[in-house]
């Protein structure tokens, strides 16, 4: 599959729901449904590995992670990019063209600063989206304008935040993303605001609580992700079998 057909895959009418994996097999798990495509999550692989979240998984383990989930299924994969795993744009270009080698077609790259320092300036990471998407990749440019808030325990369904994520979505089309992703957001009326406002496919990341998945693309929601939640579900089925064999 090709760039601008994966691309095609991000329609409203029939949304891209993305069930995210973190390993060959989950990715063939997935593959046997009606998966079209597959994705991975940060956190989920990062995990499965042993790492917590936020690039201490090596880039090393990453790419080879891709490379066996590539070889094991034929659909489409974008991969979690976290925040491009360096801070000089020569060293994103360079990422995300082995991400390419490696089997990827699309990639996730957020703006959270490196450190916890808060999000990047708009126009800097505008910089980091478009040495991504020079090698090729379909680049999803997160925003953790409200994931930031929801992770610290406050709302993330403010009005005010809203303004500050149409006004990133803006600079990010003209870099050169595929998709605009805004995980944390989950107000139906504020989702739709949000895909009527930005001309980027609109992605969001599946909460509990959410309205369905077809009533997501109603509203204007192009792309649906999962996130972490599959793989504290699978965890939480092992740990429970477990239990139950310990327990005789």
């Amino acid at each position: 599959m090709t760039k601008d057909q994966f691309a095609a895959l991000h329609d409203s009418a029939d949304p891209l729901i993305l069930f995210n994996i973190w390993d060959a097999g989950s990715a063939r798990a997935v593959a046997s449904t009606k998966a079209k495509a597959i994705a991975t999550g940060s956190f989920s692989l990062a995990a499965a590995q042993g790492f917590d979240d936020g690039e201490e998984l090596p880039f090393a383990a990453l790419l080879e992670t891709t490379r066996s989930i590539s070889r094991a299924v034929d659909l489409p994969l974008s991969v979690d990019f976290e925040a491009g795993y360096g801070e000089a744009l020569a060293t994103v270009a360079d990422n995300a063209r082995a991400l390419v080698d490696a089997g990827a077609i699309g990639c996730n790259l957020e703006d959270r600063g490196s450190a916890g320092a808060g999000l990047r300036d708009a126009e800097q990471q505008a910089e980091r989206i478009a040495a991504a998407d020079a090698p090729g990749l379909f680049v999803n440019a997160r925003t953790d304008v409200f994931l930031g808030p929801l992770m610290a325990g406050e709302d993330p369904n403010r009005p005010e935040l809203l303004e500050q994520a149409i006004a990133r979505a803006a600079i990010y089309h003209k870099a050169g993303a595929g998709c605009f992703f805004a995980p944390g957001l989950s107000d139906p009326a504020l989702i739709a605001e949000l895909a009527r406002a930005v001309a980027l496919p609109l992605n969001i990341m599946r909460l509990d609580g959410m309205i369905p998945n077809r009533e997501l693309g109603a509203i204007g929601v192009a792309r649906i992700s999962y996130g972490p939640a599959p793989w504290r579900q699978a965890m939480a089925g092992v740990a429970k079998s477990a239990q139950a064999a310990l327990e005789g």
